[in-house]
């Protein structure tokens, strides 16, 4: 079932990658992009496209790190807090069998 996933992937990406290629050949022309405020010098279309992929890439990288430190320290700050009941669950159940052993004795 692995290898079929892994075959299923690669025919995606295989297909992906041909039309970005032909995407690439068919758009040869350089075009200027006129950004309003300033015009960018002329390149081809996919350059273009690649460029703002590129670039949504980075912001939405940016835009969720804030939440993935957030989440990060709420998982360490989690892990030991889970810890720590632990050490107090494992204390407890010592104690308890020190308690089940004296009463034992007495008996």
């Amino acid at each position: 079932m692995r290898w079929l996933k892994g075959l299923i992937l690669a025919i995606i990406l295989l297909a992906v990658l041909l039309v970005g290629i032909l995407f690439a050949v068919n758009n040869r022309e350089a075009l200027p992009l006129n950004l309003i405020w300033f015009e960018l010098p002329p390149a081809s279309l996919s350059v273009w496209l690649l460029a703002s992929l590129a670039v949504g890439v980075l912001l939405g990288m940016l835009a969720m790190s804030g939440a993935y430190l957030r989440l990060r320290a709420l998982l360490t700050r989690a892990q030991r807090h889970n810890q720590q009941q632990r050490k107090e669950l494992d204390k407890l159940r010592v104690q308890e069998l020190k308690e089940n052993r004296g009463l034992k004795e007495i008996a």
